[in-house]
């Protein structure tokens, strides 16, 4: 039995048809077991407690429970390859974040490319860091600081939570930014060794997030000298923003959802019409700015291309600052 050509021809178009209703099925029924997010990072820091924040509001809002996963190592890398390696059904997600960005120089070898291999799905929350002196510093303001820096070249120190994190390549950008500044970078293994050290005096200046430092600030214990956003925190309100002072300087951590590259886009679509309704939820948003941060909503689009500017602007800072993980 000979088909004819204009049958032949619909047959094509039929299955093309056909799948795409598939998958629009398979979206509209999304989801219909339990949903992982997964986190690069150890439970308890702020990037395992905006994964659960989000899981539980999805979790009353799609009736499905979306558990979090965490997978440190590596500096992220170790989450985002098992992502990237997931079915791209809308079970498995990522924790999306400036080490992301920041990976795709810092690494040679990765087996992934994460702006080609994970898709974009939600923006979360962007967080401000304040760059924070010990007391015994000679300088009261930014201005004086830099002043006092270009005077006492490689006297002066700075303490990270590690090479390549996000508390050194802001500190670097500073540096680039404010004139090209000689001030030693010391790398620790966390902040909080980095905070002990600034508070006895081993080194002079440390950025970090804010909310690690706050209490300290209020304290005394340590003097703000600015936040590395382009507008004051609401949290630190009397802090300038360093841009003020250093043209062209601003500098701050991000956090979204990403799925693997291909998932459907109904599931994508679906996930961020929900994260959108969580970050216009107040008591989401207060929960945000109680982690020192401020919502970042938006479309898939509009997320992925903040990807794409965070990891070309922190691409230039590690190649120019010639930062190598060790």
């Amino acid at each position: 039995m000979t088909l004819s050509r204009r049958r032949a021809l619909q047959i094509p178009a039929g299955a093309a048809a056909f799948g795409a209703g598939l998958r629009l099925a398979s979206a509209q029924a999304y989801p219909a077991r339990p949903v992982r997010i997964i986190v690069g990072f150890a439970a308890g820091g702020p990037n395992d407690i905006l994964a659960r924040l989000t899981a539980r509001w999805l979790s009353e809002r799609l009736g499905q429970a979306f558990v979090v996963d965490n997978r440190p190592g590596a500096g992220s890398n170790l989450a985002t390859e098992t992502v990237v390696r997931a079915p791209a059904d809308g079970y498995d997600l990522l924790l999306v974040g400036s080490p992301n960005a920041i990976n795709a120089t810092l690494y040679d070898n990765l087996k992934f490319d994460f702006i080609r291999d994970i898709a974009p799905v939600a923006g979360l929350m962007r967080g401000a860091l304040v760059m924070v002196v010990n007391p015994s510093v000679l300088a009261g303001t930014l201005t004086e600081f830099i002043a006092y820096a270009r005077a006492n070249p490689g006297k002066l120190s700075y303490g990270s939570g590690g090479i390549g994190g996000i508390t050194h390549i802001t500190a670097e950008l500073f540096k680039q930014r404010a004139g090209g500044l000689d001030i030693i970078h010391v790398s620790y293994r966390g902040v909080a060794p980095a905070l002990a050290d600034l508070l006895r005096g081993q080194v002079q200046v440390v950025f970090v997030n804010v909310l690690p430092s706050l209490g300290y600030i209020r304290s005394g214990q340590l003097r703000a000298l600015g936040i590395t956003t382009a507008t004051r925190s609401d949290i630190l309100p009397d802090v300038p923003s360093i841009g003020a002072s250093v043209p062209g300087y601003e500098a701050s951590s991000f956090f979204g959802i990403g799925a693997p590259n291909h998932t459907p886009i109904e599931i994508i679509d679906l996930l961020n019409k929900e994260v959108g309704a969580a970050l216009s939820d107040p008591g989401f948003e207060t929960r945000i700015a109680a982690l020192g941060g401020s919502p970042i909503a938006g479309s898939p689009a509009a997320f992925g291309e903040l990807i794409v500017d965070e990891t070309r602007k922190w691409g230039t800072v590690i190649k120019i600052a010639n930062i190598r993980p060790h």
